[in-house]
């Protein structure tokens, strides 16, 4: 599974265009599994696509939204029910096939959607942003739902998301984009403990590595954890955000610029209290942002 990850208008959206052929490309070109699929109209891609709008409808039963795009393509009803009925078991909505999309939950629609993919068992899953109209634990239940499924089998997915926490925990490789171009592509681990870029550097994490300039040119970075706060007075706390469980202190470095710690849920120094300030583990960047 590779989770994509960028701002907004970075591109995500339009790399699942590109896979699925909702968008031809200017330049280059498009494989599966090694073969040429530029030219390969959309219907005939072994690609299924889960929309984050679900996109069922509203005036069809489950059983009828996930066997559709088999009946589009007119295979043979008896070929379609039982996979239906087998997906649907699978992704626990065995009792629901005889609703309409309105009787549903938001996580039930979720669901069938998933299922009205599954169903034509493609090469490739794309997958844009499936879980974002989900509150907070409706997605964490999703996410332990879908990474199995989508594992299954050997199973590829493409898997778009503005959320740092699912690409990380779902994704086997994550790519991070900026502006239409790869930042990077690594294994969670990697992203977060080797940065290839500064902008991956500060886009990854939460709080993200701090990056403090250097007089040769370039950067060092950091991360909240490395980050030790001792007697002294090397900066000043400037931000406190407390989380609950931890809280982030932000320390203003004179002519080095900030860094950030990750306290735990003790106490903390009040805004605009000296600090010393300890840094461990760091990355460091040349002038143009790449790791050196």
């Amino acid at each position: 599974m590779l989770a994509v990850v960028g701002p907004s208008g970075s591109g995500k959206s339009t790399l699942l265009r590109l896979l699925t052929g909702l968008l031809s490309p200017s330049a280059g070109t498009v494989a599966i599994g090694g073969a040429d699929v530029t030219r390969v109209a959309p219907e005939r891609r072994p690609v299924a696509m889960v929309f984050q709008g679900f996109a069922l409808m509203p005036h069809l039963t489950v059983r009828d939204n996930i066997a559709f795009g088999p009946r589009v393509r007119r295979e043979p009803r008896a070929s379609v029910a039982p996979r239906v009925t087998a997906v649907a078991s699978s992704l626990g909505l065995g009792a629901l096939l005889d609703r309409y999309p309105g009787q549903l939950s938001g996580g039930e629609r979720q669901r069938v959607a998933l299922a009205r993919s599954l169903v034509r068992d493609p090469v490739v899953f794309c997958l844009d942003e499936p879980l974002s109209s989900l509150d907070p634990q409706l997605r964490t239940d999703a996410r332990k739902l879908l990474a199995p499924l989508l594992r299954a089998d050997g199973r590829c997915a493409v898997y778009v998301t503005h959320d740092q926490a699912e690409a990380m925990t779902m994704g086997d490789r994550v790519a991070v984009l900026r502006a239409g171009r790869l930042e990077q592509v690594a294994t969670p681990r990697e992203l977060y403990d080797a940065p290839a870029t500064t902008f991956v550097a500060s886009f990854v994490g939460s709080p993200p590595m701090s990056l403090l300039p250097v007089p040769e040119g370039g950067w060092v970075g950091v991360r909240p954890e490395d980050v030790r706060l001792v007697p002294g007075d090397d900066g000043t706390v400037v931000d406190v955000e407390d989380l609950g469980h931890e809280r982030h202190v932000a320390v203003a470095l004179p002519g080095r610029g900030r860094v950030v710690a990750r306290l735990g849920a003790g106490p903390h120094p009040p805004l605009g209290t000296p600090t010393g300030v300890e840094i461990g583990t760091t990355r460091a960047f040349d002038a143009e942002g790449r790791a050196v």
